[in-house]
C-alpha cells in the first residue's frame, strides 16, 4: 500500500471508491486496467488498491472517449505520462493537441465520404466508374475486416 490507513488523504483506494468518485462501474475500472490503461497494487488481502493519480486518469479516458479517441490511442498517449504522477492541465494540453490532430483526419475522412454518397444511388452500382465507395476486384480484402475506406480517407483508385 502506498499511503497510510492513518492519513486517509494519503492511502490508496479500493475499486470502490475509485468507481463511486469517478463515476464509472467497477468493471469499467477492470477493463481500463486489462488494456493498460491504469494499474493498480494489491493488498495484503490480494484487493486492488489505486493512487489517487487513477482519478485523473480515468477522467482522461473518459473525456478522450467522449471524443472518439480510439482506446488504444489514449493507452499510447497515457504511456508517455510518468506512472503514479497525477495528469496535468499541461498534459492534457499536449495529449489532446495529438487527439486533435487524429480528429481532424477523421473528420476529412468523413467529411469526403459524406460528400461522395451524394453521387451514389443506393448501390447496385449505377456508376461504378464514378463511385468512390467501390472497391474493384475486392482489393480492400487484404486489409482485413472493418471500415477500409474511412480509414484510407476514400476510394482506392
Amino acid at each position: 500500500m502506498r499511503g497510510s490507513d492513518a492519513d486517509p488523504v494519503a492511502r490508496d483506494l479500493s475499486v470502490g471508491e475509485v468507481a463511486e468518485r469517478s463515476g464509472v462501474a467497477v468493471s469499467t475500472l477492470h477493463f481500463y486496467e486489462a488494456k493498460g490503461l491504469i494499474s493498480s497494487s494489491r493488498n495484503r488481502g490480494n484487493q486492488r488498491r489505486y493512487g489517487r493519480d487513477v482519478l485523473r486518469r480515468v477522467a482522461v479516458i473518459k473525456a478522450a472517449q467522449r471524443a472518439g479517441i480510439p482506446l488504444a490511442s489514449i493507452r499510447h498517449a497515457l504511456a508517455s505520462l510518468p506512472e503514479g504522477r497525477t495528469p496535468t492541465a499541461e498534459d492534457w494540453s499536449r495529449l489532446s493537441a495529438g487527439w486533435k490532430a487524429e480528429l481532424d483526419q477523421r473528420i476529412d475522412a468523413l467529411t469526403k465520404l459524406r460528400d461522395h454518397l451524394s453521387d451514389c444511388i443506393g448501390c447496385g452500382c449505377l456508376s461504378l466508374s464514378a463511385c468512390p465507395l467501390r472497391n474493384p476486384q475486392d482489393m480492400l480484402f487484404k486489409r482485413g475486416p472493418g471500415p477500409q475506406l474511412l480509414e484510407l480517407g476514400g476510394g482506392e483508385e
